[in-house]
């Protein structure tokens, strides 16, 4: 996967010399990281109105790259093939706004956390009166994206009465048609819809944030090379103040971390 380099050759045949050309945390010269995605939840990761893959994991998996001497390569796919690609070496990890949970722990390593996010609901404002709470939701017809936590935790509020999609905005649109009642999502992805949709008077946030909960990048099991190289340069962002100015282009600076 990477070029052929006289630092690889000095490698090769001398170990103690490779220490001195070669910084701890570089990877070969030129490298390509195949990082898997999916571009439709905004403003994490989505495709703009040029066609270009932007947003805050994009621009932070971009940074973690850079620092480790890399460069990404990104292979857009549905949410729920990200893990089966990554797990049949399809790509060599996946960001894409991924939910640390036990059970994805069972198959996947996570990095350290990068976000901590919550889930809320939104409804069609001509409901806001008959949907006051989280609770008044319970039973009713919910819609979530396919594979997410957010699809999960709809479960338990409605079970067998989930009609999940593709995308994000897919399930707004089923909300604005009356296919459902409310949209589980992240907060942060809820509120930039509401604020960047044409039809955004016709929605409202219920204001009850739900299981805070981190996210972090999904590296595979057998790859802790990679991991601890994620996490270091994860660390080193956050110390030499990038990370700070990717969230603030993202969320702004008054938005709570």
């Amino acid at each position: 996967m990477a070029a052929f380099n006289i630092k690889a050759a000095l490698c090769s045949s001398a170990l103690a010399l490779c220490s001195l050309v070669m910084a701890p945390n570089a990877l070969a010269e030129d490298e390509v990281l195949r990082v898997g995605t999916e571009s439709s939840y905004a403003p994490f990761e989505f495709n703009n109105a040029q066609g270009q893959l932007v947003g805050f994991d994009i621009d932070l998996a971009e940074a973690v790259a850079k620092q480790m001497g890399a460069q990404v390569e990104w292979v857009q796919m549905p949410f729920d093939g990200l893990i089966p690609a990554m797990l049949t070496s399809q790509v060599d990890m996946a960001v894409a706004s991924f939910t640390v949970t036990q059970e994805r722990k069972k198959r996947i390593n996570f990095s350290d956390p990068y976000y901590r996010s919550g889930l809320t609901f939104v409804i069609r404002k001509a409901d806001e009166g008959k949907y006051t709470s989280v609770e008044s939701l319970k039973g009713q017809r919910l819609c979530a994206q396919l594979g997410s936590v957010s699809a999960m935790k709809a479960q338990t509020f409605s079970k067998d009465n989930v009609t999940t999609f593709n995308d994000a905005y897919a399930a707004y649109l089923e909300l604005k048609s009356g296919g459902c009642e409310a949209v589980l999502n992240d907060r942060p992805v809820n509120l930039y819809f509401m604020a960047t949709s044409q039809n955004a008077s016709d929605f409202h946030e219920i204001n009850e944030l739900m299981d805070a909960e981190d996210m972090a990048m999904v590296i595979p099991k057998n790859n802790d090379e990679l991991l601890t190289k994620v996490n270091k340069a994860l660390s080193e962002l956050k110390a030499n103040g990038t990370y700070e100015q990717i969230y603030n282009k993202w969320f702004g600076e008054t938005q709570k971390k």
